[in-house]
């Protein structure tokens, strides 16, 4: 953060050194004042566009028509921005032992800076409405508006602001692959960890051998009307400080009733793996509610369109992680 540093000359001490022609013993005090953090202002009407224009080439799974288009609009989008884009293209293994085209696609803002911060979601969405009150949707994709657009969204828009503004540390935006094409839920797999393959394999092996940030913050399932977020168990238990910042500044923000200060569920997601392979401390931002286990009744159904998504809730969630951001020094 820029500082501002003001001398401040005694007048009285200056005035008798002068009237006596001499050169009096003087002390001077300097007075440090720390310039206010201009944060930009999140816009969450054009979060929400980036929601629908995801959403406009329809479900986004894996090895589809819909999914290689929307990939390359997103990296196409963010080096429109400014950013320096990898696009980690990968063969990944689905528990059905299928064979997917997963790309992570990296965004990196002042990649020369060597204090970073990860922010991250997913950009892909579920091959299956395993979740559907209709047995007959269970096999049909779902277009993943909240779950996996959202969090994309807000990112884009954050990374609008960051050609506009740069922050003091250099920050890497990263769309994860493959994250929701985890078992059926009619179905048994032997494959441990079948959820979050794209995170899986950055956290091994990422664009950068020797990468490492400060911290991560995951957006996931961030964009419908009444979300609430609390105080995620994983993120609790890897990068409990970086939750109290987060939520410190959400408060700050008037944002409270959204980001509630109390402990909630654990999910596993891909900030697990960022955690556990990479080391970096990195946090869950999830709508989930702590008394029925559940995501909302879009969650997993043909439901999860833009009518889950709300300007007001991106803007929430889009604002407090700006805050944090532009308040690292």
């Amino acid at each position: 953060m820029k500082r501002l540093f003001l001398a401040v000359m005694a007048f009285a001490v200056v005035l008798l050194a002068s009237c006596n022609g001499g050169t009096a013993k003087q002390t001077t005090k300097s007075n440090t004042v720390e310039a206010s953090v201009i944060v930009p202002i999140f816009n969450g009407d054009s979060a929400y566009n980036f929601v629908d224009k995801q959403v406009s080439f329809g479900p986004r799974v894996p090895n589809t028509a819909a999914h290689r288009a929307c990939a390359s609009w997103l990296a196409d989008k963010l080096r429109s921005y400014g950013a320096e884009v990898v696009v980690q293209e990968a063969k990944l293994t689905a528990y059905t032992g299928e064979q997917l085209d997963a790309r992570n696609i990296i965004a990196q803002f002042q990649p020369e800076k060597k204090r970073r911060v990860l922010l991250c979601a997913h950009w892909d969405s579920r091959p299956w409405a395993d979740a559907d009150p209709d047995p007959s949707n269970h096999r049909k994709p779902i277009l993943g508006a909240n779950d996996g657009g959202s969090g994309v969204g807000v990112l884009i828009e954050i990374a609008r602001h960051l050609s506009m503004v740069p922050t003091n540390v250099g920050v890497d935006i990263i769309l994860f692959d493959a994250e929701d094409y985890g078992t059926h839920a009619a179905e048994t797999s032997t494959m441990e960890n079948s959820w979050a393959l794209g995170s899986q394999l950055w956290s091994r092996l990422p664009h950068n051998p020797n990468y490492n940030a400060r911290y991560g913050i995951l957006l996931d399932i961030v964009g419908a009307p009444d979300a609430r977020f609390y105080r995620e168990g994983i993120s609790e238990h890897f990068a409990s400080n970086i939750v109290d910042k987060v939520w410190k500044r959400a408060a700050e923000l008037g944002y409270s009733d959204t980001f509630v200060n109390e402990e909630g569920g654990i999910v596993t997601d891909d900030h697990l793996y960022v955690n556990q392979f990479l080391g970096i401390p990195c946090i869950d931002i999830i709508s989930h509610s702590k008394e029925d286990g559940g995501f909302g009744v879009y969650w997993h159904t043909m439901k999860d369109n833009m009518e889950w998504i709300s300007a007001q809730t991106l803007k929430k969630v889009g604002q407090t992680v700006m805050t944090v951001i532009y308040n690292e020094k």
